[in-house]
């Protein structure tokens, strides 16, 4: 299994009872094989990182091995969120995990046949990122099947701990590896953590899915997300904050083995107990973080993160003794994880389930675009100025940066976004397709002159959630002979897109739509109709034009 540092994220303590989960035989098989899978994983990366170095000295070279990886993600994020939703998941990752193996097996062959150069390094390393790509919102979406609603969030702190304990584990015994018996061995251990996987996944038998008339299919799905994404101005803010933090950070990724190597004279195993001390910082990092969590909110953790990793790539840049490099990189870990919990812990709580998988992905796509990018600029610059200066340039962004940024605040995430199924369906004349479209809904309001500026301000609140739900197109007019009567419309591209947006109301947004519906007078509740798209010539299958 490819690793995924935004599922790297513990989102809540582990209490006593925080190995219940592992109770359920299913998820304690997955979660075992995870570890070794992502173990494995990690050893190729540091052997990737590693050998990059052998084969050019060019510090864009050693980035580009870490953009090749994280590219991908970045563009794939969003149609891989889709398929997770559309696909029967268990046989998708199982073809996920063929198409990963293959990529180390060809990387053993390459480098034991010693035929392995940058070219080759790089297109199978964007390979292997486009199955971390695929991998990624699939297997965050499989939790909620192995365990008990009650066990969940206990599930994805276990599934946090795991990936810390193979970050730990891997690029340490992977730099061992490389360093004693050479990089076709350790590309070769990987295949085998890719078995264990895969023999897990058959083992699982996956209860079918039932089948639901109302099921999206993989271009609805996705403008669906893309609707979504460009409508809610919480997610905007995550993912400008995360975009910042990351695009500045990800200077100590792209230029740590030239930084082990060249400025701290270390071999590939000094490097692997480099990235072997982040995986540790992180475990001890999520260990103290429930602590952090009562003294401070997320702005404040995030801030604080971005600090301490500022102080580590200043530290790194003054070539300090390698005993030194270790400990910091202990505390590196730490604030990595902190500021990966901050930002993904908000985002979690900010998303309704039906669209959390999509939601993420575009939270993933901006994480590693952000990688990618920042990766790509900061070897650029370390290759016109070196690899000391380039640190400093770096820290020095992330310093003001965190100060900056801070002013602009993360969403408190606490509205109840549990479907509230309170909208009634629409009432028609006739039966309707499901993809007939547009669909254009009319509500009728009757609003006293001296409320309607109040009355705006909560229809506007409320337009944010049309959009998020589903309607492409928004917008309120007023009539011109009858200035209280106000009609607000929206359109949905397709009447089966409509029933999805009634089922997809949140209790949250319930409590908003009856907010904007309290400014309303009258002895009737404001009227709803709903009209469908007709083609001129041809005659009308049955209007819709009824009031629910």
């Amino acid at each position: 299994m490819t690793h995924n540092t935004e599922a790297d994220v513990p989102r809540s303590k582990l209490p006593s009872s925080g190995f219940t989960p592992l109770r359920q035989p299913v998820f304690a098989v997955l979660w075992a094989a995870t570890i070794l899978g992502n173990t494995g994983s990690f050893m190729r990366d540091v052997a990737s990182a590693w050998l990059v170095t052998d084969l050019s000295a060019s510090p864009a070279a050693v980035a580009m091995i870490q953009a090749a990886g994280t590219l991908p993600i970045f563009l794939l994020a969003i149609p891989a969120g889709v398929l997770s939703d559309i696909l029967d998941r268990r046989k998708f990752l199982i073809v996920i995990q063929v198409l990963l193996a293959s990529v180390s097996a060809s990387l053993m062959l390459l480098s034991y046949a010693g035929l392995l150069t940058v070219s080759s390094l790089i297109g199978l390393t964007v390979i292997g990122g486009v199955g971390a790509a695929l991998m990624g919102p699939t297997w965050q979406s499989i939790v909620p099947e192995l365990v008990p609603r009650q066990d969940l969030r206990s599930a994805v702190a276990l599934n946090s701990l795991g990936i810390n304990v193979a970050r730990a584990i891997g690029p340490a015994l992977g730099g061992i590896l490389l360093a004693a018996l050479g990089a076709a061995v350790t590309y070769g251990a990987d295949v085998l953590s890719y078995l264990f996987v895969i023999a897990a996944l058959l083992w699982w038998k996956r209860a079918p899915q039932a089948d639901d008339v109302l099921s999206e299919r993989f271009f609805g799905a996705f403008r669906a997300g893309l609707r979504y994404a460009r409508a809610s101005r919480e997610l905007h803010v995550v993912l400008l904050r995360a975009f910042v933090f990351f695009a500045c950070a990800s200077a100590v990724w792209a230029l740590l083995p030239l930084v082990a190597r060249n400025l701290l004279g270390g071999d590939a195993g000094f490097y692997g107990i480099m990235l072997g001390a982040v995986g540790a910082g992180a475990i001890g990092g999520a260990l103290v973080l429930p602590e952090l969590r009562q003294r401070f909110n997320a702005d404040g953790l995030l801030l604080g993160a971005a600090i301490v990793t500022t102080i580590v790539l200043a530290g790194l840049a003054l070539a300090i003794p390698q005993w030194a490099a270790i400990v910091i990189m202990l505390v590196l870990g730490a604030a990595w994880i902190v500021a990966l919990t901050s930002l993904n812990g908000v985002a979690q709580a900010i998303l309704p389930n039906w669209v959390r998988g999509r939601a993420l992905a575009v939270y993933l796509m901006v994480f590693n675009g952000a990688m990618s990018a920042g990766s790509l600029g900061w070897g650029l610059v370390a290759q016109q100025f070196g690899v000391r200066a380039a640190l400093l340039f770096a820290a020095a962004a992330l310093l003001v940066a965190g100060f900056v940024f801070h002013r602009i605040k993360l969403p408190a995430g606490e509205a109840d976004l549990v479907p509230s199924n309170h909208w009634p369906e629409p009432l028609t004349a006739d039966p309707v397709e499901h993809d007939r479209g547009p669909v254009l809904i009319l509500i009728e309001y009757r609003i006293a002159k001296d409320r309607q500026s109040a009355f705006l301000q909560s229809l506007d609140r409320l337009s944010q959630e049309r959009r998020r739900d589903g309607a492409y197109s928004w917008g309120v007019t007023e009539d011109a002979a009858d200035p209280e009567r106000i009609v607000e419309w929206f359109m949905v591209e397709s009447w089966a897109e409509h029933l999805r947006q009634h089922k997809r109301v949140s209790k949250a947004d319930a409590d908003l739509q009856r907010e904007t519906a309290s400014f309303h007078i009258g002895p009737n509740a404001p009227a709803v109709r709903h009209f469908l798209t007709l083609q001129t010539g041809k005659p009308s299958p049955g209007g819709a034009d009824r009031t629910s």
